[in-house]
């Protein structure tokens, strides 16, 4: 690419707009140029809104430190500086559904951290490896806006990376129902230990809409654009149950899941180890060399030791075996805040780059 697009950051000092700073940084394709955040930090240095708040083990950019905060809610102001933006703001569903829009509107296209548009049948949810064909719906969004080059397009909750992917993976053994219990770390509610030291040591046995996302998402992703929009899979049945457990970064899953057809554990393990996407084959710069890793040990996978595997962009699968009510279970681990949220966006905008969807203004 000759010149960098030009990347706004809407909610960028929050935890997951941090961590859009982070990966950013030094990226091949995109450069952050405008950051903007809620009235009170607007005017203000990046480094002085945020100010101890910086919750990422890497230091701050210095590229960001000095770049003055937008109000994010002034759109036109910091739509006429950016190509496209990613968009972490925190407000209530109904804001964020109306200033996506208008962002849109304004012919910038927004890639979405939040769940807000999640449902919108004209948008759509993306895990690039996935139903990176669902971005035909772009034209009958456009269509709706009345824009030429203004959209948004988003990801799926963390929750679902660590099981979703093997649901693709596995289609033509047609799974037609999955039970799972995700163990989703504190990162996911914007929280550090240092911040929320009750969790040490603790688990809290609820996590607000988690489980609606949980059980409903994964079918949207493995759904087809029908008319305009998009409509979602009637299989696999999913019931799910999301646990806070006290680990920083990293949702792991434990799922039992029962086919129409049914595969032997060889079959599971290559379809996994095998499957790859648009982004592997364009080569994205965020992509992983191998989306799905199969871990054959007892004791794999785990936090400490996987949670980053190809940078956080990989997804980890371990412990598949036959079970005594389900045909087979297994433990799946994905980074929350990497391939789960930021990282996840990042992708989904580098093949919306690489599709022709967002170009320079």
């Amino acid at each position: 690419m000759e010149q960098k697009l030009r990347v706004g950051i809407l909610g960028a000092t929050g935890m997951v707009g941090q961590r859009f700073i982070a990966l950013l940084e030094n990226h091949p394709w995109f450069e952050v140029v405008t950051v903007a955040a809620s009235p009170r930090s607007a005017g203000k240095t990046y480094e002085e809104a945020v100010g101890g708040r910086w919750k990422m083990t890497t230091p701050m950019p210095e590229a960001v430190k000095n770049l003055i905060v937008h109000n994010v809610n002034e759109v036109e102001a910091v739509a006429e500086t950016v190509d496209f933006v990613f968009s972490a703001v925190d407000m209530t569903k109904d804001e964020i559904k109306a200033i996506e829009e208008a962002y849109a509107k304004t012919e910038t296209p927004v890639v979405s951290n939040n769940s807000a548009h999640r449902w919108t049948p004209d948008v759509p949810m993306v895990v690039p490896e996935i139903n990176a064909d669902h971005f035909d719906v772009i034209a009958d969004q456009k269509k709706r806006l009345g824009t030429t080059r203004g959209f948004i397009a988003v990801k799926p909750n963390c929750s679902i990376q660590s099981y979703a992917p093997c649901l693709a993976a596995w289609q033509e053994f047609e799974p037609k129902e999955v039970v799972a219990t995700t163990y989703q770390a504190i990162s996911g509610a914007g929280k550090t230990f240092k911040d929320w030291p009750e969790m040490e040591g603790n688990i809290i046995p609820f996590i607000g809409g988690e489980e609606e996302k949980s059980e409903q998402e994964p079918l949207r992703v493995l759904g087809k654009v029908e008319n305009g929009e998009i409509v979602k899979a009637s299989l696999p049945k999913i019931t799910c149950q999301c646990v806070r457990v006290p680990v920083l970064n990293g949702h792991t899953a434990a799922v039992f899941i029962n086919f129409e057809k049914k595969p032997t554990k060889e079959q599971l393990i290559e379809k996994l180890v095998n499957f790859k996407g648009f982004p592997q084959e364009a080569e994205l710069p965020s992509a992983p060399k191998q989306f799905i890793q199969y871990l054959e040990e007892d004791n794999r996978p785990q936090v400490t030791m996987d949670v980053d595997y190809e940078n956080g962009m990989g997804v980890s699968i371990g412990r598949l075996r036959e079970d005594s009510m389900f045909d087979f279970k297994f433990i799946g681990l994905s980074h929350n805040t990497v391939r789960g949220a930021a990282g996840g966006a990042v992708l989904c905008a580098e093949a919306l780059t690489a599709k022709g969807y967002i170009k320079a203004k």
